[in-house]
């Protein structure tokens, strides 16, 4: 299996009919995800590549979404964050940069609090080569296969992986945390998914300058990782 991104995942596009939204819906459905509805105030009845729009998430919720993925701009970002989670949506990735630390530290928290998880902000998601993708990873990048990739840098995810595939090493999960000081997910968060994770053998962290990410990373596989 993969971790937090596999078969299973009926997305939802906040912010869809936007420039972002749209290009990127069109590289996630390629992938293989199942993008199931979009959301932009205004626009209900809509459709972006054959995937229907409504005005909420609260409405959307008819097609059933289990993850959503945010496209808004940061001003709006909480808001759109609280919608998915209060409508009981599990899994939410946050694109969007810029958000305010306090932004951020609210809806993580209520995250925490509401049971889900959230991946960001101003992070570029994640992928599970042959199952889905949640985020603006380069679709070509990628090659299945059993070695787990969690970063904190977004570019250097995309030149690592590439470099990966292009050895012949396939991924099982590649994971872009976000880069900023306060993050839905950690690299704790990923390792122990992927130590839990039958077809990860082994994981790549990519670090990041400032912060203290990678220190606690390496006392945690010292602890609790045994996959090299």
């Amino acid at each position: 299996m993969a971790i937090w991104a596999d078969e299973g995942i009926r997305l939802l596009v906040q912010g869809i009919t936007g420039h972002q939204g749209v290009f990127h819906t069109r590289a996630m459905m390629d992938f293989g995800t199942s993008v199931v509805a979009g959301v932009t105030p205004g626009k209900r009845g809509q459709e972006v590549h054959g995937v229907p729009v409504y005005n909420t998430v609260e409405e959307a919720m008819v097609q059933e979404p289990n993850a959503s993925i945010v496209f808004v701009p940061a001003a709006f970002t909480k808001d759109a964050v609280m919608e998915a989670l209060d409508a009981g949506i599990k899994l939410v990735v946050v694109i969007t940069e810029g958000v305010p630390f306090h932004d951020a530290m609210t809806f993580i928290h209520y995250g925490m609090y509401k049971g889900a998880r959230i991946i960001g902000p101003n992070c570029p998601g994640l992928a599970s080569p042959g199952r889905a993708k949640i985020g603006i990873l380069p679709n070509v990048i990628f090659k299945k296969g059993h070695i787990g990739v969690a970063s904190r840098s977004g570019t250097l995810t995309y030149e690592i992986v590439n470099a990966l595939s292009e050895a012949g090493i396939g991924q099982s999960t590649c994971i872009g945390l976000g880069g900023d000081p306060v993050i839905g997910s950690t690299f704790i968060d990923a390792l122990a998914a992927f130590e839990q994770d039958d077809e990860t053998d082994a994981i790549v962290l990519v670090g990041e300058i400032g912060g203290t990410a990678e220190e606690e990373a390496a006392e945690y596989i010292e602890k609790h990782v045994s996959k090299s």
